[in-house]
Parts: C-alpha cells; structure tokens; sequence
C-alpha cells in the first residue's frame, strides 16, 4: 500500500495525537492543536468558496503570524499551492511574483495592506485580496471569512508530485526564480531534518526565521510533525527574542548567523536572562567560528550547522556532530561546527566537483561546486525552462558555492562562485577572510569583498560594523590580519558602516557593497 509522501500527514497525524496541547502562540492569542486545524479546515473551506481550484496559487505578503502559518496547510488541503512573498521587498516585486506565479488570492497583512492596494491595478489576474489582519476597502477580511464557513473539510486527495509552493529567489542579478517545491519534496526535507536534529511535542519553536523563506526551512510542518509548539514572532530584535525565550520557555530556534549575532551582542541583562540549552539550527550564509564559539560559551546554546538553499527544500548537509568533537578545545570545536559538514540520509547525493564533474580530493583544499541530486531537489523553475536546463546540466543541480572537503568528508564552503577573490592571480575566501577579523574584539559584523585594484587588479577589502562604543584605529585592523593570514589575504582597505546591507533572511548582499562601495555612507 503506497501513500503520497506529503506535509499534510503531519496535520492528520498531529490532529490525532496533539488536540489538547498548545500549537500556536501569537502574542496573546493561543490555539491547540484541535483549535489551529479547525481555523485551518475553516480556511481551506472559505477557498473553495472564492472559486480557488487544485493547481491554483495563493500568494502571501505576510510576517510570521497565525495567520501566515494557517496557509501551509488550509492551502494545500485545498490542492492549491502557496506563494509566500519576502514582505520586504517593494510592492513592483510583489506585482512580478503575483503576475509571475499567476496567483488568483492575495492575502495580505495589515502592515502591507496599503502598499498592495497601491498597485492592485497592476495584477489583473488576481480575483480576491485578503487582510489577514486590519480592514481596508476592497479586501475581504480573513476572520469574517472563517467565521462563515464550518470547520468540517474533506482534504483533497494529493499526488506526492503536485506543487505545494512556490518560493521566489531573491533575484539580485536578475529577475526572480520561481522554485517549484514538491509535496514529496517538502515531506523529505521535513523528515531528514527530523532525523538530524529531533524534536518532540515538549518543544517550543520561535519563529525567528521567516515563514517565507525556503518554508521556514519547512519548520512550517516539522514542529507540527513533532507536536512542538510554534511561537510567531513578528519583528526580530533582540529585547523582542529575549523576552519570548523567557516568557514562552523557548526550547529551539533557527537563525542566520547575523541574527545570530545581533542576539549574542545584545546588553549583559538582556543576555542573563536567556535559557541555557537552546537548540539553535543556523544556515542562510557560513557562520564564522567565532560566532559559534561566542554563542555556545556565552548564552549556553548548542549550534548546529545546517546548509542548503531554497531550490533544494532547502537543507542537503548537516555539520554532524561526532563523539571524537566533544574532545576539541573550544575555538577547534567551533572551527569544525563551521563547515556545512556531511549529506543528511534523506538529502540525495551531495559532492564537490571540478569542471569536468570530478570528484576534488580530500585534501581540505581543492576548491570545487557543490552540486547534487536526490528527493529535496525542487522540480524546477517555475515558467523559466531555460533557467531549469542550466541549473541541471549534466543531470546535477549545480549550488554556485565553492567548497573544499576534509579528509574526514565534511565539506566547508568557501565562497560563493561568484565572490571568490582573485588577487594577482590568488584564489582568496572572503569566508576565511571574515572568520580572522571576526576574532578582533571592536569588530561585530564584517563582509569582506574584492574591489579594483591597480596593481593586482582586485583586492580584499573589509566592511566593518563595531560592537557599540567601539574604536577603530587608522591600521589597526590590518595589522591584526597580518598576524593570522598570508600577506595577500590582508584586506588593502577598510571602510566603517552603520549596518550591513542585508536581505530580509539576513544575508550580506555583497553585490551592493561592490557595487556601490564609492557611494557607501560612512560613519
């Protein structure tokens, strides 16, 4: 007997086991698990309602609310597929996507609503707008929708292949992707995670990533699938993420590294007020040593390392803890926890390859790509089968990262492909670059990048945020890289910055710092 592989076996099975205990917690409001289905049931209902179809899309332009985190499952119940937008973007990436996806509801949240309403004109193939939350003339309002439609639903039958998202790439060399995730997909990635790194229905997830990234890294349905508590947690800031791991006993998060970051430098009294023994995934851009070390020996955390992108479900390999790390002094251990490790079981094949699709040695120095093949790779693009071809060429989906793989087969990445910097004809990591000054105690942020440079053609330089109160002197950080790297990896520049330019899941958009870096405001 065969039954499709999907997220919405979490949903049936947690219905089952979980009725009474607590699902969602949104600031005040509370809902069991009986009572988020039922408003899911009650969602999925209304869809059908307004004429939405199996294969049909809903798009989102939401944060992370009881109301963002009901569509992973009173859509797909429906047999239509989710479109979850970065809410950060502006409203004319909202209209591409929209158009793009060819999303028939939008529903939007009330921070949002009069951005969209702005430019509704320009997304005529879209029958009905949704305010998840607040009222706004020509949107129909979510609740009033619940409310008038009974909770009992017959899911609609689901091939394990049929889409379930479609999740946008962030499109900052051209316009953006359209990933098509799989049922099959998602239900994979949900799984292996769960292997790796497992949880159970006494946890209690914060929703420190976005929903809409990747899924939420598919946590959307792995802490239903566990029976954890989900935690939604609207705006990310440190007084906001200290004050829910104390008030709710938050047990696990996920976070990139420079959220990571922002939470360890945070006040001593907001620091003490943290729990100890935090599960933490981490991913979305490498994390330096230093910042593993700084958050295990500091808050008492245990990090993980997670890697993978969105075309991938998103998470391929896993930083696998081993007995013989437990041993390492500190700053080794963190050094190991760093690289982006080892395939999970689920994953598919993962390897690092040259130009001619060899295996690199494991040398822990040969650079290659990291490709790979297995049940998390997305379908495609979606309406871009020229984009599809180049992604799969000779049969494996190629990342556009560079790695090396240690003799132990874990593997580390050293850039993106496209941030190597060549200096002179040196091959240099930023990555590796990043890690030295992360180390100085007045640095708190750092993205290192290659800028023009007369007699080497490009070079090293730092973008810098200090820690608060800081001081940086004239040399001074590159007499300090002088002593942990080669001469031709010490940045020729360094320029102080306010913030980093970040995208909404709190990468570095290195691009904007290259090219822009003459017209960067200075502190």
């Amino acid at each position: 007997m065969i039954t499709p592989l999907t997220p919405l076996e979490f949903a049936r099975r947690a219905r089952a086991l979980y009725p009474d205990r607590d699902a969602v917690v949104d600031g005040d409001q509370r809902w069991t698990y009986a009572q988020f289905f039922e408003r899911c049931d009650r969602w999925t209902a209304a869809l059908e309602s307004l004429g939405v179809a199996p294969g049909d899309r809903v798009a989102y332009v939401a944060p992370n609310t009881h109301a963002m985190l009901e569509a992973f499952y009173g859509v797909p119940q429906a047999g239509a597929v989710v479109v979850p937008l970065n809410y950060r973007l502006l409203p004319a990436d909202w209209v591409y996507m929209v158009n793009h996806s060819g999303s028939r509801v939008v529903c939007v949240h009330e921070d949002y609503l009069a951005a969209v309403d702005a430019v509704r004109h320009e997304m005529p193939g879209v029958e009905h707008f949704v305010a998840l939350e607040g009222r706004r003339h020509g949107f129909a309002d979510y609740e009033m929708l619940l409310a008038s439609y009974p909770p009992g639903v017959t899911r609609r039958e689901v091939n394990e292949n049929d889409l379930l998202t479609i999740n946008y790439t962030s499109g900052t060399t051209s316009r953006p992707k359209g990933v098509m995730i799989t049922h099959r997909n998602a239900w994979v990635n949900a799984v292996g995670t769960l292997v790796h790194h497992p949880m159970t229905c006494a946890d209690r997830y914060l929703w420190t990533l976005p929903m809409f990234h990747a899924n939420g890294w598919t946590f959307t349905w792995i802490a239903t699938a566990a029976g954890a508590t989900h935690v939604c947690l609207r705006k990310v800031d440190a007084p906001t993420v200290y004050a829910q791991l104390a008030a709710e006993r938050i047990t696990m998060l996920c976070a990139a590294p420079t959220v990571l970051i922002a939470i360890a430098s945070a006040p001593p009294a907001l620091r003490a007020t943290a729990p100890r023994g935090v599960r933490v995934l981490t991913a979305g851009a490498p994390p330096a040593a230093h910042t593993i070390e700084r958050v295990e020996e500091e808050l008492g955390w245990t990090i993980t390392h997670v890697y993978g992108l969105t075309e991938t479900a998103p998470l391929i390999s896993i930083c696998e803890p081993r007995a013989e790390h437990a041993a390492l002094a500190p700053a080794v251990r963190a050094g190991v926890k760093a690289r982006q490790g080892v395939e999970l079981v689920t994953s598919g094949e993962l390897r690092v390859v040259d130009e001619r699709m060899n295996d690199v040695p494991r040398d822990g120095a040969t650079t290659g790509e990291i490709v790979v093949r297995g049940n998390v790779v997305m379908e495609g693009y979606y309406r871009d089968p020229e984009a599809s071809e180049r992604a799969f060429h000779g049969g494996w989906f190629h990342s556009g990262d560079a790695a090396v793989v240690h003799p132990d087969g874990y593997m580390e990445i050293r850039d993106r492909l496209k941030d190597v910097i060549i200096s002179g004809g040196e091959n240099i990591s930023s990555i590796e670059v990043e890690g030295v000054l992360l180390r100085h105690p007045a640095v708190q942020e750092v993205a290192v990048v290659g800028l023009p440079h007369e007699k080497w053609g490009e070079a090293p330089h730092a973008f810098v945020v200090l820690k608060p109160g800081a001081t940086l002197a004239d040399d001074e950080l590159r007499t300090f890289a002088r002593q942990h790297l080669a001469g031709f990896k010490v940045p020729k520049g360094t320029t102080i910055l306010a913030e980093l330019p970040k995208t909404a899941t709190g990468k570095i958009q290195k691009f904007v710092l290259r090219g822009g870096h003459s017209a960067i405001s200075r502190q």
